[in-house]
């Protein structure tokens, strides 16, 4: 059970993060240092990126993925550590040099206005997808530790991620980012050695997940058949199947490249040098992350059964063995690892870390989002503002605009998984903009500008029809291909 001392934790936890983004954000004066920051550190770039990519599904979701499937859930963070590497060995030095703003803003210098505005239209759906998944992920944390309806629940954590970032925008969310990379760091690594120790290394996580299928009936239910099928699941690390293992980690790493908020954690940087030192930082911190999730994934699965596994075990005349608890579902994996299996007031500083992760995530994605918004569609629709300080109020607007819509769209989706909204998202952003991206900085005026623009469309309406088809491998690949597809059409001849 969740203790005083559990929620006086999250609560003071919670609380130094807010103070510290109140803080960052007596600097800003204007709407550049609010969206850019202008003259981050290596280390202010690090926190500003972790901030956005180390949200529920790198921790929440990553330990729930492990519970199901053991040493693969960890390419989700390796994913997102590749990505963090690449946008910063190849995309800091050209997206510095180009001068602008946004990533659409790139697009828009080579392929026109509307390449632009369509662009940011269909990024702007992967990225609230996103924003949606984080306002889930608060909703549930919010709603297990207070027993808070998902409505009420929805709009404190919409409130809380609107407060880490209205008022202080990238310097908020790159001072957060630095605690909060101390904060996850260490409770990464306490929960990892803890697991470690208490269950005995890889032996002993091994036999503990084989002792929890004991049951004919759990391991129907989970798909397995023998020991040597759930050895293999859990320490393979293909065990979805190469491609589509590899495939998702590809996903991660587009995802990261064509992210807006990603982007502005590299153009908030004093210079070229520490951008790219602050996203390799980033690229070392992730998997270590995810290591850890994944094995407190894993010992939770040799000691825990979801309620559906419950209720599939009663309705078969069995009994739990000795020793086996039960959690709603196995979201719940990490938090129930900390609430049970931990001091608790570590457990509280834990818990409110985590809270901050998702946070975090939500508010960095939500100031890419708002810039976007601005400075890509209402500026290309005649809307343009006067100065610099009207434009700072419509992106804070669009900023309680974005996620009050958040709050309605979880209450629509609120049964939906935390990681199929993620990946989605992803895969979205990389197919809307990576090709036109990628050729407007390394290939200028090699195709034309309208089959760039139809090549936006197409490739997103391949990529959902492939997704909600089921067809083999990973939506993403159909997106881009398509994408590619029509670009090469446009292909212009040299003379």
């Amino acid at each position: 059970m969740v203790s005083i001392v559990h929620l006086i934790g999250v609560v003071l936890t919670v609380a130094l993060l807010l103070t510290l983004s109140w803080l960052a954000g007596r600097r800003v004066k204007d709407a550049h240092s609010f969206t850019t920051g202008g003259k981050s550190g290596s280390w202010m770039v690090c926190g500003a990126l972790l901030g956005t990519l180390a949200g529920g599904q790198s921790t929440i979701g990553t330990a729930q993925l492990a519970f199901c499937y053991g040493v693969s859930a960890w390419w989700f963070t390796i994913g997102a550590g590749l990505g963090s590497l690449v946008l910063g060995l190849l995309y800091a030095g050209p997206l510095r040099r180009s001068g602008c703003t946004t990533l659409l803003e790139v697009v828009s210098h080579e392929y026109g206005r509307k390449a632009e505005t369509v662009g940011s239209i269909l990024f702007l759906i992967g990225i609230f997808i996103s924003i949606m998944s984080q306002v889930l992920s608060s909703s549930a944390m919010i709603g297990s530790l207070f027993g808070i309806p998902t409505l009420w629940a929805s709009i404190i954590g919409a409130v809380l991620i609107m407060l880490m970032v209205l008022h202080g925008g990238i310097r908020s969310a790159g001072v957060g980012g630095i605690v909060k990379l101390v904060l996850l760091y260490l409770c990464s690594l306490v929960a990892g050695i803890v697991v470690w120790h208490v269950a005995g290394g890889l032996t002993g996580l091994r036999d503990g997940v084989a002792s929890v299928y004991h049951s004919p009936t759990l391991t129907d239910l989970n798909g397995l058949t023998d020991i040597e099928s759930i050895h293999h699941r859990y320490a393979h690390p293909f065990a979805r199947g190469v491609f589509k293992d590899l495939g998702g980690c590809l996903s991660l790493m587009l995802g990261v490249v064509c992210t807006q908020s990603y982007a502005q954690c590299i153009w908030s940087a004093a210079s070229t040098t520490k951008a790219r030192r602050g996203a390799l930082l980033c690229s070392l911190f992730m998997p270590i992350i995810g290591a850890a999730c994944t094995l407190v994934g894993i010992y939770m699965r040799g000691h825990y059964v979801t309620a559906d596994e419950l209720a599939a075990l009663q309705s078969a005349g069995e009994t739990l063995p000795q020793g086996i608890r039960v959690i709603e579902n196995s979201a719940q994996a990490f938090p129930a690892f900390i609430i049970h299996h931990l001091p608790a007031w570590l457990g509280g500083l834990m818990l409110g870390t985590l809270l901050i992760n998702i946070l975090g995530c939500g508010s960095g994605l939500s100031l890419g989002a708002a810039t976007i918004l601005v400075r890509d569609v209402f500026s290309n629709l005649g809307r343009r503002t006067a100065s610099r300080l009207s434009q700072l109020a419509q992106t804070r607007l669009s900023i309680v605009g974005i996620l009050a819509a958040a709050v309605i769209a979880t209450l629509v989706f609120h049964s939906t998984f935390i990681n199929d909204l993620g990946f989605l998202s992803l895969g979205l952003r990389a197919v809307a903009i990576l090709l036109p991206l990628c050729f407007a900085l390394w290939m200028p005026g090699r195709f034309r500008a309208d089959r760039v623009l139809l090549s936006m469309p197409v490739g997103v309406a391949a990529m959902l029809l492939a997704n909600f088809s089921s067809l083999p491998g990973g939506a993403v690949y159909y997106g881009l291909g398509a994408s590619l597809l029509v670009i090469l059409t446009g292909r212009k001849v040299r003379g």
